[in-house]
């Protein structure tokens, strides 16, 4: 393979949104830390919407963000916390991943804790490929190329192979399509090839 068609995990993002400050977000931070070990950031509002009541700078979550080996080892556990199954659904065009976690304690190595309770939180994941980066840098950025960009099916592939994970039936179905139209395809393309070469024998043997 190409090393620049190379898939690889960029980021995992966990999220939680508790709709403003208080209690539930003193427990959402709490369990952000617990999960990752690491510090999380409170999410603010940016716009004012008066008939909901949000003003910028309103606190309504949290969330953190993992690269390297601390996000490979934070999916698997996340994966394993959804019995190795995920959706179709799940996946986006531009080749990213999310899904929710119900209850925290579903994830391998969280232990319960009375101060937090039962809740859950929403998982971000990130793709990318090698020359992601001219799209983030200031100076020079780029648009990523159709062609390089990360389909859906592309990303579906690259998690079920990696992480060992059983899709739904509907991207099983949508895989044996694509094989199907390959292989005819295929097929329409030999039987033409086919026919073009006896089309030219036939003409040199005319002569």
């Amino acid at each position: 393979m190409n090393n620049m068609r190379e898939i690889k995990l960029e980021k995992v993002t966990l999220n939680i949104g508790t709709g403003g400050p208080g209690e539930k977000l003193d427990k959402a931070l709490k369990l952000l830390r617990n999960i990752t070990k690491s510090n999380p950031v409170i999410t603010t509002t940016k716009k004012r919407i008066p008939t909901w009541g949000i003003r910028p700078g309103l606190q309504i979550g949290c969330k953190i963000t993992l690269r390297g080996k601390k996000a490979e080892d934070l999916l698997r556990r996340l994966f394993e916390a959804k019995d190795r199954k995920l959706k179709s659904s799940y996946f986006d065009s531009q080749g990213n991943l999310s899904f929710g976690i119900h209850e925290y304690l579903d994830v391998p190595n969280v232990e319960y804790d009375p101060s937090i309770g039962i809740i859950g939180f929403e998982t971000a994941v990130s793709l990318e490929r090698p020359g992601f980066r001219i799209k983030k840098r200031k100076i020079m950025k780029r648009k990523i190329p159709d062609k390089h960009k990360i389909t859906k099916e592309e990303a579906m592939e690259f998690i079920k192979n990696k992480y060992i994970i059983t899709m739904d039936e509907e991207w099983q179905q949508a895989v044996i399509k694509k094989h199907m139209f390959n292989w005819r395809w295929n097929k329409l393309n030999g039987i033409s090839s086919l026919n073009i070469m006896l089309q030219k024998k036939g003409q040199l043997a005319h002569h």
